[in-house]
């Protein structure tokens, strides 16, 4: 990469390590520097200006550069800039939130408790988990069941939850007491010939299965997204959590619901919960929570965790857990204004009828010989590309194909994201038709435009 010494593209690669980003690459490419957002729309350095059909990271729903989100912020840090949960303190906030998330639950729930992200909130999870069992006179109970290409975040546990290699690798995880079960994708795990029904009868043997092999008596909770996010937008086939809830009951294993990407309208309810009948003892959220303004995350526990955390906290004389910006005041008013927006816009009701037009121009695509799936429901969706559609290979390795398109998907202006040869969409949940439509138009002239260079 050229650039003036002192551009910020220059000093980026200076001083500043990314994510998940190949290093040394980036000291060649550079990065792309956003400056602007507003709406959909995000705009670099240049001028030019992208949709994001990625909401940031599944994040932004209400759009960049909401001026009421702006002032919710502005607002309470003129009040109460900062101050902490810990040690029977509080602040009006942070309870407000509580309060709106539990009378919001899809299930019926107890408390909320704050973090500042989904790996934070994941690690947390586990934490309480295993906290309750030991509360519960069952020190063996502490194996958490996850699934593979799962993604749960970064920490050390809750990356160790991730079923994604990169995840893993030189990393020197998992963590003991991690086991991870199937992939519900049916496009690319089903048997030939096997309907989606029998695949999630097939899985949910399988789970079963592996607490058998385990011992029933040491497993103490599956863990499980909705729809999977970063594992490719994997939507489980007919009857899947259905039966897996079933088994869960079986075995007396807590449930633990991540909504961090599906909760707050994504599937076209306010939670993937509501949209797949999951009734989970733990609802972990974030992104959209705050509209990703502020940092914040959070976990809904059940009575059946919060009770036997409570007796094992007074035993012990507290529970000794917490970050210093959980519930965070001004993140948590910025959550609560966001939540508004969201009620007051019928947000989730955009993602219904706007998502059902995403999903139809979207799969117009399949037809495509670079296309071997689209997937999605409601405003999240995934494209899997493929170099022969029949036998579902890749063009030279895996993720290659998806890196191709999504360059020149950015060249034309939207913003995406390939995991693997999977192209990921979830737009902001404002977006209109009109937008969807521009947005798959640059799809279909990035397809175009990578199909000679793939089969030439």
């Amino acid at each position: 990469m050229t650039a003036h010494p002192n551009s910020t593209e220059a000093r980026d690669i200076r001083y500043h390590l990314h994510s998940y980003t190949n290093a040394r690459k980036h000291e060649e490419v550079g990065p792309l520097v956003i400056e602007k957002g507003d709406g959909v729309y995000v705009e670099d350095a240049s001028g030019k200006r992208y949709i994001e059909a990625m909401a940031g990271l599944w994040s932004v729903a209400v759009g960049f550069s909401e001026q009421r989100l702006v002032d919710a912020a502005t607002s309470q840090m003129k009040k109460l800039p900062f101050y902490h949960t810990f040690t029977h303190k509080g602040h009006s906030p942070a309870v407000d939130l509580a309060e709106k998330l539990v009378s919001i639950a899809p299930v019926e729930m107890s408390k909320a408790y704050f973090t500042n992200s989904g790996s934070e909130a994941n690690d947390t999870a586990m934490k309480m988990i295993w906290y309750r069992s030991n509360a519960l006179g069952q020190p063996q109970k502490k194996k958490i069941i996850s699934r593979r290409r799962g993604y749960h975040g970064v920490t050390i546990a809750s990356a160790s939850l991730t079923g994604l290699p990169a995840n893993h690798g030189s990393f020197d995880l998992p963590i003991a007491n991690v086991l991870h079960a199937g992939t519900p994708h049916h496009y690319r795990e089903a048997q030939p010939g096997e309907s989606e029904e029998a695949f999630a009868t097939r899985l949910a043997d399988e789970l079963e299965q592996l607490i058998l092999a385990e011992g029933p008596e040491t497993i103490a909770a599956f863990i499980g997204e909705p729809v999977m996010g970063a594992g490719g937008v994997v939507v489980p086939p007919a009857t899947y959590w259905e039966k897996v809830q079933a088994i869960l009951a079986r075995y007396d294993i807590l449930l633990v619901a991540d909504e961090v990407i599906c909760g707050f309208g994504r599937t076209g309810n306010m939670f993937g919960c509501q949209t797949f009948g999951i009734r989970p003892d733990i609802l972990v959220m974030s992104k959209q929570l705050s509209s990703s303004y502020m940092p914040i995350s959070a976990l809904l526990i059940n009575e059946k965790v919060y009770g036997p955390l409570a007796d094992e906290s007074n035993r012990i004389g507290t529970f000794g857990h917490g970050f210093t910006a959980g519930g965070h005041p001004v993140a948590a008013a910025v959550a609560l204004e966001n939540l508004k927006l969201i009620e007051e816009r019928d947000l989730v009701g955009n993602a219904r009828t706007v998502g059902a037009h995403m999903q139809k121009r979207l799969r117009e695509l399949a037809d495509h010989e670079l296309v071997g799936e689209v997937r999605g429901l409601g405003l999240i969706a995934g494209v899997e590309l493929v170099a022969d559609k029949a036998a579902r290979t890749p063009w030279k390795n895996v993720g290659a194909l998806g890196g191709l398109v999504n360059g020149h998907l950015q060249e034309n202006g939207v913003i995406s994201r390939n995991m693997g040869d999977t192209l990921g969409f979830c737009p902001p949940l404002i977006i209109t038709e009109k937008q969807v439509d521009d947005m798959v138009d640059a799809v279909k002239k990035a397809l175009d435009t990578a199909l000679p260079q793939v089969k030439g």
